[in-house]
């Protein structure tokens, strides 16, 4: 008898792997009839991960998204699945553990079916309190197993993590290649182990194509008894995506697996669309260099899912190497030379923060922490020197137990700042937080919605939430797809022979276009005398020393409703925390360097800042 394998869309993280958003509501609609007609899906995933957030981000309501993209598949009898990152729910850092029971009730409300959780330090003690959630709410229970190369994590190691879920109840396990690193036999061992412990436990197997390792890989898992395996089409296929249903069925049915057929005439409407939404402003987040395989990934072990974003955050943190090598008139870096060094970078970071595995939000961190430390040596400061906060709770214990030992270095830094390692239960760290929550809504006259819904996501994402509810958030995405539409258009209508450059002279930037051989200045687009590019707004006055931004990225007084912002007059002393600035979905920390007064705030929480520029002022 043919062993059955079947396929599971997972159409959020083809999105997101790609490039930084997902399709708006009307848009996932209006492609999920032609979805179905492909006839060949028993899953499609459908939100957890980013998709909530972003749905923020774009200034609308993720809970309506989520209700009416799932809606379609319900009534076809194909399964819905969500993301869910065990400790951090659907963000960077921990959620209280009312927030993540809600979580569950809320989303099989809206029409999920699967929940598909993971922890990013495979700590079973963050995911085993979710196979509770989920099957108090209704829900199908998969806990996964993420997979990692490194000396640490072996075959042995994974079915001792894979028998103790199932030991806790869990319904299904998934291999969640995330960065695609996992050796095809490797992962055959795993599964056909799994199969041991539990003859009759259903195996998902997601990966993505980066380093050219997963068609192998798909072929091993489904000979040692995989179930269903995670694919995606093409536009968005392969890259730092996933392999695509028609290579992948192609496969399967050569080495005699039985698998749906494909509705090829729905295939192509499908692939229509979603060029469609690229054409539409999708593709303007999107780098063509995510649409190509990658043999550079299998060293940092960066997973797909990311690169989407690392690649936008690579354009901001450029520019600031860059403007600080303008002003020392050195050498400018480019992108490539970039990538390499944070590459390099994150392979020398990663074990001396104990090995954990890079998914969400750990290769966030560790990505983060490598950045961090190529831009302060770019400008000659000493690596770790900055540390954000969720990064420190990471390394110190808070979100669980590390799989490796962290290095000596790192050791000596936390002991010389006077933070204390943590050995407990991590949750124990997170104190439950929805009825504050709902009392700050029934302040601001805020509805908690349907099953308690917008409750839930003020809760998961406080700033994002409020910056949707004042419509800071809408009105700052259309300024910015507005400008990048620009950005493509200038391009378009240059003429081959020019371009157009940003440049520094004497600390001042000048917007300028560049001619190139034998041109008449009277035919270039935009050709007249240098002006100063857009700078800031004037610094509000105020007496005092300046507190300066670190880093680029979005200015907030509080990460969560547990702080009090400060305000004009309030007291702080030396180290006490001010501020945040959030850079590549990380809160930093601004610590007062001194003690004193403050007299003036000079940013707006929400508001984008840049490297150098005034937050606060201490007298």
């Amino acid at each position: 008898m043919e062993k059955e394998v079947k396929f599971s869309l997972v159409f959020r993280d083809m999105w997101q792997s790609a490039g930084k958003y997902v399709p708006r509501v009307d848009q996932l609609v209006k492609v999920a009839p032609a979805i179905i007609e492909m006839g060949c899906f028993a899953r499609v995933e459908t939100n957890g991960g980013g998709f909530e957030q972003v749905n923020l981000l774009f200034g609308e309501n993720p809970n309506k998204a989520v209700r009416e993209w799932t809606k379609p598949f319900h009534e076809a009898g194909i399964q819905t699945h969500m993301l869910d990152r065990a400790l951090n729910g659907l963000r960077m850092s921990p959620v209280p553990a009312d927030v993540r029971k809600l979580f569950y009730k809320v989303k099989k409300a809206q029409g999920t079916d699967i929940t598909r959780t993971f922890c990013g330090l495979n700590d079973v003690r963050n995911i085993i309190p979710s196979i509770g959630y989920a099957h108090d709410a209704g829900m199908i229970s998969q806990c996964c197993l993420c997979i990692t190369y490194s000396p640490v994590h072996t075959v042995e190691y994974y079915l001792d993590m894979a028998k103790k879920l199932i030991e806790a109840g869990c319904d299904e396990i998934c291999i969640k290649d995330m960065a695609g690193i996992g050796r095809p036999v490797f992962l055959g061992k795993i599964v056909a182990g799994i199969k041991q412990i539990k003859k009759d436990i259903t195996i998902q197997y997601h990966s993505h194509a980066g380093p050219g390792f997963n068609m192998a890989s798909i072929l091993e898992v489904c000979k040692a008894g995989c179930d269903y395996v995670d694919v995606g089409m093409e536009p968005l296929s392969w890259g730092t995506g996933h392999a695509d249903v028609i290579s992948v069925q192609a496969m399967l049915k050569d080495a005699g697996f039985k698998v749906p057929e494909i509705n090829m005439q729905a295939y192509m409407k499908v692939r229509s669309l979603i060029q469609e939404f690229m054409d539409d402003f999708l593709g303007l987040y999107i780098s063509p260099k995510n649409r190509l395989m990658n043999s550079l990934l299998i060293g940092p072990g960066l997973p797909g899912g990311m690169m989407g974003s690392l690649m936008a955050d690579l354009e901001t943190n450029l520019e600031s190497i860059n403007k600080y090598k303008a002003k020392r008139n050195l050498p400018f870096m480019t992108q490539d030379e970039l990538l390499i060094k944070l590459f390099d970078e994150v392979a020398y970071v990663w074990p001396r923060v104990g090995y954990p595995c890079l998914v969400t939000p750990f290769s966030q961190y560790v990505k983060n922490l490598a950045m961090m430390n190529v831009i302060q040596m770019e400008k000659g400061k000493e690596r770790w020197g900055m540390i954000a906060d969720d990064i420190w709770d990471m390394i110190l214990g808070k979100a669980g137990q590390l799989p490796g030992k962290l290095a000596p270095e790192i050791v000596e830094k936390a002991e010389r700042e006077g933070r204390k390692f943590f050995t407990g239960n991590p949750q124990d760290n997170y104190p439950d937080q929805l009825d504050k929550y709902r009392q700050m809504m029934w302040e601001k006259k805020w509805e908690t919605g349907q099953d308690d819904e917008e409750l839930f996501e003020y809760a998961m994402h406080p700033a994002q939430y409020e910056a949707y509810k004042s419509g800071k958030a809408k009105a700052d995405f259309l300024e910015d797809v507005k400008k990048r539409r620009e950005a493509k258009e200038e391009v378009h209508m240059a003429n081959d022979q020019t371009k157009i450059l940003t440049v520094d002279v004497n600390g001042q930037p000048y917007r300028v276009t560049v001619a190139f051989g034998d041109v008449n200045p009277a035919t270039l687009h935009g050709a007249q005398a240098a002006a100063p590019a857009e700078q800031p707004a004037a610094v509000p006055a105020g007496e005092g020393k300046e507190v300066l931004s670190p880093l680029e990225g979005k200015f907030f007084l509080t990460k969560n409703a547990q702080e009090t912002p400060l305000k004009v007059g309030d007291k702080v002393n030396q180290g006490d925390v001010i501020c945040y600035v959030e850079a590549m979905k990380t809160y930093n920390a601004i610590r007062a360097e001194f003690s004193g007064t403050v007299t003036a705030i000079c940013a707006n929480s929400g508001d984008s800042v840049s490297e150098d520029d005034v937050l606060m002022k201490i007298l």
